[in-house]
């Protein structure tokens, strides 16, 4: 690795003084749990994606669990997910008591398989989860038509999804509920925190109660019903808040290393580029890029101090789910297989130069050359 270059990574936030200026102001208040920052986060968000009700979370995974438990879905019960996603959606089914069922996925969108999908459902089959990857979306109008023709609830998954858009309606918000997540990788960051997407009352308040230790107003030491703290905090939301402001920004810019990774890398016949539908509005959280030699590609960046990742570990390899009584075989999921075999992620962070990426880009063609 080159000692007199700084080391470039794949992926970290855009942090500045903005939100050191909001944590000041949370300091200041003595309000450090859920308050008035809290719902202003929430408020932006329920005009940023029309939704009806926002609803604050620790994370992501937590927001997914409080959606299945507010639709009763739970043991005896299956919930298709995709096997190309980060493993926090099928644990957030198996935290609810129900059981994930492993779905492939389609390449150009790494979007749930729906003819794999038909194979998959039973008595017991109740919801779908599709996870709009890396920025991208699934095809929204095909699984809502699926789901409402085999009376399935559409739960979507858009922790990597904030900003993206699908027929000009932001993703999240086509079914009875969705999630956005704000780890400290995301486009816009909280550090940690979810939020809960949906029109229907009923499950916005089931999920408020099921965070709220039961209760529908806090403060209150009558619990009607079973709950938890799954509390967001006035930190969070300073700092959501903060990173709110510059998200155009950040999303102009990753599209921008997207397009002048594409159009530099395009002549180079070893590697193969996403292409974007026309019907989709991404936001790059990573550009990615597909080769046949990823881990020797990987390592060569590396030793020229770049970062890079490879795409999620397929569900149906992992060792944790290896007890699982769905058939797992490999060739049961050729899509997703294929696709974490062949990805790679590229540096696709705010802060990335037209000088780091120029270097990056030329040892790219230096590898292939």
């Amino acid at each position: 690795m080159s000692s007199n270059r700084k080391f470039i990574n794949q992926i970290e936030p855009f942090i500045d003084n903005t939100e050191l200026e909001y944590l000041t102001e949370v300091v200041k208040s003595t309000f450090v749990t859920e308050h008035h920052l809290t719902k202003k986060f929430e408020d932006l968000f329920k005009d940023y994606t029309s939704s009806k009700h926002v609803i604050a979370y620790t994370n992501g995974t937590l927001a997914l669990y409080a959606i299945l438990k507010s639709l009763d879905i739970g043991p005896g019960d299956e919930v298709i997910v995709p096997d190309l996603t980060f493993i926090a959606t099928a644990n957030a089914v198996i935290l609810a008591g129900a059981t994930p069922i492993l779905c492939d996925i389609e390449t150009e969108n790494f979007g749930l398989d729906l003819n794999h999908a038909k194979k998959l459902i039973t008595n017991k089959t109740k919801a779908m989860i599709p996870v709009h990857l890396y920025g991208l979306s699934c095809k929204l109008d095909q699984i809502s038509k699926f789901c409402n023709e085999n009376n399935l609830l559409l739960i979507e998954d858009a922790a990597q999804g904030v900003g993206v858009r699908y027929n000009k309606k932001h993703v999240g918000t086509f079914g009875i509920a969705g999630i956005l997540s704000f780890y400290g990788n995301k486009t816009m960051t909280c550090g940690e925190g979810g939020l809960i997407l949906t029109d229907d009352d009923d499950v916005a308040q089931k999920c408020y109660r099921l965070k709220n230790h039961g209760r529908d107003v806090k403060g209150i030491f009558m619990h009607e019903h079973i709950g938890f703290n799954f509390s967001f905090t006035e930190m969070q939301a300073a700092v959501g808040i903060a990173q709110f402001k510059k998200l155009d920004k950040i999303i102009g810019k990753k599209r921008s290393l997207f397009e002048k990774y594409c159009n530099r890398l395009k002549n180079i016949d070893q590697i193969e580029l996403m292409n974007i539908p026309v019907n989709v509005h991404p936001v790059h959280w990573f550009t990615n890029i597909f080769v046949s030699d990823v881990n020797d590609l990987s390592k060569y960046l590396y030793d020229n101090g770049i970062g890079t990742r490879r795409f999620f570990y397929p569900l149906h390899l992992q060792p944790c789910y290896q007890h699982f009584s769905q058939d797992l075989n490999s060739d049961n999921f050729k899509n997703s297989f294929k696709s974490y075999k062949r990805g790679l992620s590229l540096p696709s962070l705010y802060a990335l130069s037209d000088n780091d990426q120029d270097y990056i880009i030329e040892k790219i063609k230096r590898y292939y050359e």
